[in-house]
């Protein structure tokens, strides 16, 4: 379809690159840790809606770009490190912090739009993405293709979709855990702090890489 081929191999491949873990899922995780279900559910939609953005861009050629520029690669990945460290502290902020249940619940309900937008820099600024759909999704497009970006937006749909499924998945079975381990807030807060220091650590990682 679309000049595609090897389409199941293609859903296969894309499901098993979905369920290993990254930076994204350790944000769905945190938040629904923290702040429920559907905290986790928006996270899960906004780092959807950036991987849209990568898949539009490897269409364009943009992602190609990137690829082999290196200043446009260095300056995207110091801005997506900046970005990972910015809301690692945030999250080691807001676990310190102890606020009433009225409080608690006006401030979900108010940062639902900022967690859908952490969810999509998330996702966007890490150039590596950008630099893994040019690499993954030509090798299931044919030399014969009508019209390769079309492809490419048909197989990057594909692989959002199961991934945000995915996503969404993995925000509801942990909130349950997180609720059946503790019913309060304190493993909520070492979470957050653990989600923090991790996406800290990948910044400073990303940051410091010399490979392309």
């Amino acid at each position: 379809m679309f000049g595609t081929h090897d389409l199941w191999l293609f859903v296969l491949s894309g499901l098993l690159l979905n369920i290993t873990p990254g930076p994204d899922t350790l944000y769905i995780i945190g938040r629904s840790t923290t702040q429920g279900r559907r905290a986790g559910a928006v996270a899960a939609l906004g780092i959807g809606a950036g991987v849209l953005v990568h898949v539009c861009a490897a269409a364009l050629g943009l992602s190609a770009l990137l690829a082999a520029s290196a200043n446009a690669f260095t300056a995207v990945k110091i801005i997506g490190a900046a970005y990972l460290v910015y809301v690692g502290i945030g999250l080691l902020h807001s676990a310190g912090s102890i606020r009433s249940s009225a409080i608690a619940a006006e401030m979900r309900a108010a940062s639902m739009r900022s967690i859908f937008f952490q969810g999509f820099l998330t996702n966007v600024l890490n150039p590596k993405v950008a630099l893994f759909f040019i690499a993954f999704l030509p090798q299931f497009v044919g030399n014969e293709a009508p019209s390769k970006p079309l492809a490419f937006v048909f197989l990057g749909a594909i692989f959002d979709i199961n991934g945000t499924l995915w996503n969404l998945l993995v925000a509801q079975i942990t909130t349950r855990v997180s609720r059946g381990l503790a019913p309060g807030n304190a493993l909520r807060r070492w979470f957050n702090r653990c989600v923090g220091a991790v996406f800290i650590a990948v910044g400073v990682r990303l940051a410091l890489a010399h490979d392309r």
